[in-house]
């Protein structure tokens, strides 16, 4: 290893600056997600089916989130970079070229999805109520799709400026607009508003959604040096960036298919499970999206400690965020465990799923400080432009590791067990693969 310099590293409220906004911000869509649980799992009539076809909902627009909001990552670390190297000219162009692009794809993707909702649903084996359930609250609920990827967009270009605080306002007040008209619409006024259940729900969501984008763009034009006027000449950059959101497509792609098959095999084993499973994931990606601020920083920050060549700053990053990252998760972790039995009861009453819930919420729960340095290494090594490791890393974790398990497991017939302790085998070797792979190419240039 080189001989240390004395660059004074990251401090911990730089990381802060940008990690704790992130929080905040990155749980906007799980937060809108578990209230649309917790609301619609406390109706009167047909709690169970409406839950379950919620959470299929819910994990499936994840998935589509996820796969395609990739640029906002590449954008982020492209900005980043460039803002490293004072050279954010060169992506003034191409920032609002890539806005453009994830608009475009959204509407194609929703137009597909929507009209071929009842296939989609029913490959996860929902049939009768949750499968009708599942269709007319994703249709309306997917309207929000093509606002959510936009507004995604430009909060990875406010993340490349450094600062998350931006998206954290727009955030807080979606989420809020969101839990609020959720309540009113899903249950009524009295003689005022009907009940609209189901459809409530999904129509609050879209609302909220909408809020965040107009706050977005006002952020993004008053507070950026960028602006949306399209050039008919591509910028440079695009092409990169368009190659570095395909492997990350194909990464969040492998990933989603791991998620599918979990709720898949869920719906198989009764309305019981996958309403418990659909709880279990939903608090499993609030979890993701809570520990993933740091890992924004770590996108962040490391994007442009890259452009700088400050490799020993980057080195001490990747420590102190791993450790804020793990005390963040065994946190989470402890608070849930002393409200164990109380936190089902949020999301519903039926007593044959809260106990399908309580009987594997403890790996959930243990799982979070190995989920916390997974998650962290992946921000980091998203904000150095290490797309290829990554794609390859969950395409060898999924169907080498995640699926075999998966299948044994239900051969023994584990069932909830089974799924999340493949879930447990899939996150422990990603996180040390990461680590691995950071401590070989990295620490070297120290």
């Amino acid at each position: 290893m080189k001989s240390k310099s004395k660059l004074p590293k990251v401090s911990f409220s730089e990381i802060n600056k940008i990690a704790i906004p992130a929080i905040i911000a990155g749980i906007a869509e799980p937060l809108i997600s578990l209230t649309d649980l917790a609301i619609i799992g406390n109706v009167e009539v047909n709690a169970v089916e409406a839950l379950a076809a919620v959470g299929l909902v819910g994990s499936f627009l994840s998935a589509l989130i996820w796969i395609l909001a990739q640029t906002k990552t590449a954008i982020s670390a492209l900005v980043s970079q460039h803002l490293g190297q004072n050279r954010l000219n060169a992506v003034k162009t191409l920032v609002p070229q890539t806005l453009a692009l994830n608009l475009l794809l959204s509407l194609i993707v929703y137009t597909i999805t929507a009209i071929f909702a009842e296939l989609i649903f029913s490959a996860y084996n929902a049939e009768g109520q949750i499968l009708e359930y599942a269709k007319s609250y994703y249709r309306i609920r997917a309207l929000g799709y093509p606002l959510t990827l936009v507004t995604f967009a430009i909060f990875g270009v406010f993340r490349g400026l450094q600062n998350t605080l931006w998206a954290m306002k727009c955030s807080l007040i979606g989420g809020l607009v969101n839990v609020i008209l959720s309540y009113v619409l899903v249950f009524g006024i009295p003689n005022i508003l009907k009940p609209m259940h189901l459809e409530g729900a999904a129509i609050a969501s879209v609302i909220a959604q909408a809020v965040m984008l107009i706050l977005a763009l006002y952020f993004y034009f008053n507070k950026t040096p960028f602006n949306l006027g399209l050039r008919l000449s591509l910028n440079p950059n695009l092409k990169p960036l368009i190659k570095m959101s395909a492997n990350l497509f194909l990464r969040t792609l492998a990933l989603n298919i791991a998620i599918y098959f979990a709720n898949a095999y869920a719906t198989d084993y009764g309305k019981n499970y996958i309403a418990a499973q659909s709880i279990l994931m939903n608090i499993w990606l609030f979890f993701s999206f809570f520990i993933d601020g740091y890992a924004n920083a770590g996108n962040a920050i490391g994007g442009k400690l890259l452009g700088e060549k400050a490799y020993q700053k980057l080195w001490l990053l990747s420590k102190d965020i791993s450790k804020y990252a793990v005390i963040i998760a065994v946190g989470l972790g402890l608070v849930c465990a002393i409200f164990y039995a109380e936190i089902g009861l949020i999301f519903n009453k039926n007593q044959a799923v809260l106990v399908e819930f309580e009987k594997v919420f403890w790996i959930v729960l243990l799982m979070q400080p190995i989920n916390a340095i997974a998650f962290m290494f992946d921000g980091i090594f998203k904000g150095l432009g290490e797309a290829v490791y990554l794609r390859n890393l969950l395409l060898v974790a999924t169907f080498g590791a995640f699926i075999p398990s998966l299948l044994i497991a239900d051969t023994f017939g584990l069932q909830l067990y089974g799924i999340w302790i493949a879930f447990f085998i899939w996150m422990l070797i990603r996180s040390s693969a990461l680590v691995i792979q950071f401590k070989q190419k990295y620490l070297d240039k120290v």
